[in-house]
């Protein structure tokens, strides 16, 4: 990819996040999405690209923008993209920490093509490179982690997702002396901690969404950290009913038609393939990976994390927006 496309994803994730932050605190996590859909939508499609969404919000019959297969912008370099315009909605609706607008690029077949279903993550920093294993039970994989990092194991941390569907895990993770970090939302965010020195985060481990996967996936790959994953059918998942059953055989036909194949584990190349990859993360709300929004009138402030696989380079960018002064188009949705 050319390098200063890398700019333009960062400027994707930033009006993406100032229009959510509108809805901060309003309780409607359907109206803030909508609005950074929108936005998000409004900047790709001008950009200097011929992008393809290959993860996105959902089929072309559930979601009317942003949907997996989606072409945008007016150029002609072949880009595949993976988007989450809040991962964190219910939080950005409640006001609650760690809302974050993420983007993944890559260059065209870079990234798996899958439904927007369950999956199953593991998650790990260079560190524990090579040593995680899905195919292994979680704990013979933090047995194997606490060896590597040569550490007991009531030094190992943990994160995952406080669901219902994890509360059997964590028992059983905090029964072997592991401390557990469990957040309401954002395993990408999550999972970006682990590759962090700063950040006393070993292991993720969590079964959420496959796009929040695949952008973690191409995050990893360019810290140089190591993913497994598995995809799961709703009816695999804990906690499942009648309903859920019935929408696993469509899950399942869909998998078919990519050529994707449930309950099989996906290793990091298989997630993502190349190393010429970028990542943006532009934080709505204070979070652990960068700080949120911050408004004073018509002026707002920001803070993206851009990361670039090709060349290692990873930068934090404050960025100052007249809001009075933004395209538009886009205007009404983040004043």
């Amino acid at each position: 990819m050319k390098i200063d496309l890398a700019m333009n994803f960062a400027r994707v994730t930033e009006v993406a996040a100032l229009a959510g932050h509108k809805w901060l605190g309003r309780g409607d996590k359907n109206a803030a999405d909508e609005a950074a859909v929108e936005a998000m939508r409004h900047v790709l499609n001008h950009a200097d690209i011929s992008g393809e969404i290959v993860i996105g919000e959902g089929e072309i019959d559930d979601a009317p923008m942003l949907y997996i297969g989606e072409r945008l912008g007016t150029g002609s370099e072949p880009i595949d993209i993976a988007v989450d315009p809040i991962e964190g909605t219910r939080m950005t609706a409640m006001g609650q920490l760690n809302a974050v607008s993420v983007l993944a690029a890559a260059k065209k077949d870079s990234f798996l093509k899958a439904p927007d279903m369950y999956m199953e993550k593991l998650a790990v920093g260079p560190s524990l490179k090579g040593i995680i294993d899905l195919n292994k039970s979680i704990e013979d994989n933090l047995r194997a982690a606490a060896k590597a990092l040569n550490k007991p194991l009531n030094e190992v941390t943990v994160i995952t997702l406080a669901k219902p569907r994890h509360d059997d895990i964590i028992l059983k993770m905090q029964s072997m002396g592991i401390r557990v970090f469990a957040v309401p939302d954002g395993d990408v965010a999550a999972s970006i901690l682990t590759c962090l020195p700063e950040c006393d985060i070993d292991v993720l481990y969590c079964t959420g969404g496959a796009p929040e996967g695949v952008i973690s996936a191409a995050a990893l790959r360019a810290l140089g950290g190591d993913m497994q994953a598995r995809l799961l059918l709703r009816s695999d998942v804990k906690g499942s009913n009648k309903e859920n059953t019935l929408h696993s055989q469509k899950e399942q036909q869909r998998c078919e038609a990519m050529g994707v194949i449930p309950n099989t584990v996906l290793r990091l190349d298989d997630l993502v393939s190349s190393d010429d990859i970028v990542f943006s993360a532009t934080g709505i709300t204070k979070g652990d990976l960068v700080e949120g929004v911050k408004r004073n009138g018509n002026l707002a402030t920001t803070e993206t994390l851009l990361i670039h696989g090709r060349c290692g380079t990873i930068q934090r960018i404050k960025s100052t927006h007249d809001l009075c002064k933004v395209d538009a188009e886009i205007r009404d949705i983040v004043l």
